[in-house]
């Protein structure tokens, strides 16, 4: 996610002070991953010397100055350029819990272990994230489906790949695979 469109699109509503912003965004966005202060500034920073915000008002207090930063237009142009570019797709060609069965395999170790403890990590996951959906509003329902969804595609791949555990391990011992490798 892209830390600075999302702050440039709660400015959007209006001029804020970074506290707001922080404030606002870890409401939305950052149940799990709320934003350092630190992050906040120095991307409302970036944002000020490209020309996306500017300072719209400053508020003298016992520390620093309070400035208060509104978006320009061409903040709001990179907004608009932003949202019309579709997100890239995550592909998980490469994935630690592939490497670990590949390894229990060649190791002789249990794989299928790996697989239980791994689905059983998933549905730990999937009943939190039922809980927080239940007591939840509509964006946090939201948040939670899509990524109750991304789990329940990985238990899906867990019993495929429970169920060619045994020809994976007779692939990987086979001496074409040992040639097949660069």
């Amino acid at each position: 996610m892209s830390i600075g469109h999302t702050l440039l699109g709660l400015l959007e509503a209006g001029p804020r002070h970074g506290y707001d912003l922080k404030r606002s965004y870890d409401e939305r966005f950052g149940h799990d991953r709320p934003l350092h202060y630190g992050q906040v500034y120095a991307t409302l920073s970036r944002l000020l010397k490209n020309g996306l915000v500017e300072v719209d008002g400053v508020t003298p207090g016992d520390g620093p100055d309070r400035k208060r930063y509104a978006i320009t237009e061409a903040g709001v142009t990179d907004v608009e350029h932003w949202l019309t570019q579709p997100e890239r797709p995550d592909v998980y060609l490469h994935s630690g819990l592939y490497t670990k069965l590949v390894i229990a395999l060649l190791t002789g170790r249990a794989a299928a272990d790996v697989l239980d403890r791994q689905r059983a990590e998933h549905l730990t996951a999937m009943r939190a994230l039922t809980r927080r959906k239940t007591g939840g509003d509509l964006a946090d329902q939201l948040v939670c489906d899509h990524a109750l969804f991304h789990l329940e595609a990985d238990l899906r791949f867990l019993e495929l790949t429970a169920a060619r555990l045994d020809a994976l391990a007779s692939a990987l011992r086979s001496p074409q695979a040992d040639e097949a490798r660069p």
